[in-house]
């Protein structure tokens, strides 16, 4: 399995966006229109799993996620796993992967928005807000220092 962080002008940025568009989950077509849309600014980055080729999950680095009028930052978001990958720990090895990134420019904290329950908390990621997000649900804010 091999992990990649990836721009608008690689290669691989099309068939992530639409892999992202056609994938199970509802929030796979935001990310693909804000990859359509060129969104991801600065050192903001798609973080891509491939195994021989095949794209087998993703998720994001980004300034922002989906709640707005919150100070925090920087996030990971849109986290997919593949159904055909799910259960060998792929969703970590994102997780960590994207820390990583984050740590490597300085960052001291992680956030993240979900309303999974007992998911991102066996990654060591704990509730500290919750908000309605722009749909009406209330979502969690997690955080994690690095």
């Amino acid at each position: 399995m091999e992990l990649k962080k990836i721009i608008s002008s690689d290669d691989l940025w099309d068939s992530v966006r639409t892999y992202a568009e056609n994938c199970s989950w509802r929030a796979g077509k935001l990310l693909a229109e804000a990859m359509k849309q060129n969104m991801f600014k600065d050192w903001e980055r798609l973080i891509v799993a491939l195994e021989q080729g095949n794209i087998c999950g993703y998720c994001a680095v980004v300034k922002k996620d989906c709640i707005p009028n919150v100070p925090y930052t920087p996030y990971i978001s849109y986290l997919f796993v593949g159904e055909e990958y799910r259960g060998n720990k792929l969703s970590q090895r994102l997780i960590q992967y994207a820390m990583g990134y984050l740590r490597s420019l300085g960052f001291e904290t992680v956030y993240l928005v979900s309303d999974h329950e007992n998911l991102y908390e066996k990654y060591g990621f704990y509730v500290i807000d919750r908000k309605l997000a722009p749909w009406g649900s209330e979502e969690k804010i997690y955080m994690q220092k690095l």
